[in-house]
């Protein structure tokens, strides 16, 4: 089986020419590829074979960028270690026995293995950082609206990004480069009514990649290193005083949101994928029982039969928290806790060109390790969650090693801000 990264491994070549000709690029199976089988890493959707390509894949066929493959990723996004994939778990090329991280593990391992110079993979509480932090590549979680969502298949809407990975900073924002900008076919792009056009129209994420820190701030989230690994910390501490000998100036920052965060991630994140993954119904497309009877059954029968153990959990959380008498109690305060976190960003990034955390507070768990304690595996998005509850972007980098493991250094820029992160980043990896 070897490391089970791909889904389904076809080459797709792009144009002739173009800013990724002669590089190779990895694509999540949740982005539709036109013609070619799109899973989502789920028994529902696993002959489901979409009629367009998603707006960032035609993005890197004009790029000229040759297409190698479809990603294992935990099913429907839903999970941090691509333990839940029905196709079973890919493994870490770093350490084999331990789990690459999710749920865009197939991406980032194709990357950290060689098997793809970059890779796409989609982010909606860390699912680019995360696996970028546990297989020691370098992941983008782009501002929400930089990137076109049109043909990605949704887990949660008003969280999720898609994010380039890449074994580089300059090579992951030159990816960026290409999948960002506005798109007609989706309105999260139209851009805010205060700029002139598109943020990415005036801005080469490439060219920020330029190391220079002297006299920017950085800001270091205390409230996200309690609770965090050691090893991890004191990985993260070295690779921040190495900002700091470079000219940046650190600076400690708290934000009392942060508290909240995962458990205002989790009422959103399964609220709206409960609203999502309601069309499953084995009707129009995906899988199809084939049982005959009344149509309730027949619905309860195909997702009994389409869905894993993790997405109905979900599907489950997410119904109750909308569902009559608990919507105010659980989703409303979630929103109000969202804009709170929000808030708190805002302050701190008014002191700090950046915010830096650890991107992960653990080491890459052992595969089986985390699939019994669902609420464990929800508590290590931590650090990740809160930038997608913001709408911020995020890039994780690598620090170090641990015990010869990758750490991940999380840097938070404001809206828009990704060159400001990207030149840190930069810097970090220098």
């Amino acid at each position: 089986m070897g490391a089970n990264i791909f889904i389904t491994e076809e080459t797709i070549d792009g144009a002739d020419d173009g800013p990724l000709a002669g590089k190779t690029v990895a694509v999540k199976d949740n982005l539709s590829t036109d013609g070619l089988r799109t899973t989502c890493g789920s028994a529902m959707l696993d002959e489901y074979v979409p009629p367009y390509d998603a707006t960032v894949v035609e993005h890197l066929k004009d790029a000229g960028a040759t297409i190698v493959g479809k990603t294992n990723m935990d099913e429907f996004g839903m999970g941090g270690t691509t333990e839940t994939s029905a196709f079973g778990p890919t493994k870490n090329p770093v350490d084999e026995e331990r789990v690459p991280g999710g749920s865009s593990g197939g991406s980032a391992a194709a990357v950290a293995a060689g098997k793809a110079d970059l890779a796409l993979g989609t982010d909606t509480g860390g699912s680019v950082r995360n696996p970028a932090a546990f297989c020691g590549v370098v992941g983008i979680k782009p501002t929400y609206g930089l990137v076109s969502r049109y043909g990605l298949i949704a887990y949660a809407n008003s969280l999720e990004q898609v994010g380039p990975i890449g074994s580089t900073v300059e090579e992951t924002a030159a990816l960026l480069d290409v999948i960002a900008g506005a798109d007609e076919h989706d309105a999260t792009t139209r851009f805010d009514q205060t700029m002139d056009a598109h943020p990415a129209e005036n801005s080469d994420y490439a060219a920020a990649a330029d190391g220079d820190v002297d006299g920017m701030t950085v800001g270091v989230i205390t409230d996200l290193l309690d609770g965090a690994d050691d090893r991890v910390v004191e990985t993260f501490e070295a690779a921040v005083s190495d900002l700091e000998s470079q000219g940046a100036a650190v600076v400690e920052v708290s934000l009392d949101s942060l508290e909240h965060a995962v458990q205002a991630y989790y009422v959103i994140a399964m609220s709206e994928a409960s609203s999502n993954l309601a069309r499953y119904d084995g009707v129009r497309y995906g899988l199809s029982t084939g049982k005959e009877g009344n149509w309730n059954d027949v619905y309860a029968d195909t997702r009994e039969e389409g869905f894993g153990a993790e997405v109905k959990r979900r599907i489950l959380l997410g119904t109750y928290a909308l569902s009559a008498g608990y919507h105010d109690k659980y989703y409303k305060k979630a929103q109000d806790a969202r804009a709170w976190i929000k808030q708190d960003f805002d302050e701190a990034l008014a002191e700090a060109d950046v915010l830096a955390t650890p991107t992960m507070p653990v080491l890459p768990p052992k595969l089986g390790e985390s699939l019994s304690d669902p609420l464990q595996l929800y508590l290590m998005d931590a650090n990740t969650v809160p930038v997608n509850l913001a709408n911020l972007p995020a890039i994780s980098v690598p620090a170090g090693e641990a015990d010869g493991l990758p750490v991940g250094l999380q840097l938070i820029g404001p809206k828009f801000g990704e060159e400001t992160m990207i030149r840190a980043a930069s810097a970090v990896e220098n």
